[in-house]
């Protein structure tokens, strides 16, 4: 049952981890910087908390897409939860003033690509297994 669990539930779960105070008391914990790195060219390369939870919730996402090539009947409810949590950031996008942030627009979006995704990869798979004469 756990193999059915949307991913992408991940970064929105750490998001709001953060507003809710888990990385300490700053009024925007996602600017907070991880690390920089001066590189051969002079400039500097900084990594911030919200671009590692960019990059997590891409790797997720790959995951995701991965997932969605398995044909089965449970996929259509992974499509449907995948689906749920797309339309919780979007209403938390809509309605909570800390989530109105590119950051978590972002997220919103590598959410729907998800769901696209799915389907697009679901449909792309039944389409082979249908025969018409």
């Amino acid at each position: 049952m756990l193999a059915h669990v949307p991913l992408m539930i991940v970064p929105l779960a750490l998001y709001n981890l953060g507003l809710a105070g888990l990385f300490g008391d700053i009024a925007d914990p996602w600017q907070t910087e991880l690390f920089s790195l001066t590189m051969l060219s002079g400039g500097t390369w900084t990594l911030s908390l919200a671009d590692l939870l960019v990059l997590v919730a891409l790797l997720l996402l790959f995951a995701e897409v991965l997932k969605a090539t398995r044909t089965s009947n449970a996929s259509v409810l992974d499509h449907l939860l995948s689906t749920l949590v797309f339309v919780a950031f979007l209403v938390e996008f809509l309605l909570v003033r800390r989530a109105a942030s590119s950051l978590f627009f972002i997220l919103m979006a590598i959410a729907l690509v998800d769901v696209l995704a799915g389907f697009a990869v679901s449909l792309r798979a039944a389409s082979r297994d249908v025969n018409f004469r």
